[in-house]
């Protein structure tokens, strides 16, 4: 990632790095491999995380309707 300081607003350019790695998740991504996950209870955590998003879509789905 290259993240270009403008006019030594070096603050600036913090934040803006700070949003991008935020959006492309690599802080859960850390979070999440901070301690070892049993094979187990990462089945369990990604079957939630995957009926979240389905009820995500569908309360889109019926906005629309």
């Amino acid at each position: 990632m290259e993240l270009k300081v403008v006019d030594g607003n070096l603050a600036k350019a913090m934040r803006l790095m700070k949003r991008k790695l935020q959006q492309e998740g690599l802080f859960r991504e850390m979070k999440k491999r901070r301690y070892y996950e049993k094979p187990s209870a990462k089945r369990k955590r990604k079957q939630k995380e995957s009926l979240q998003r389905e009820r995500k879509r569908q309360r889109k789905l019926d906005r629309f309707d």
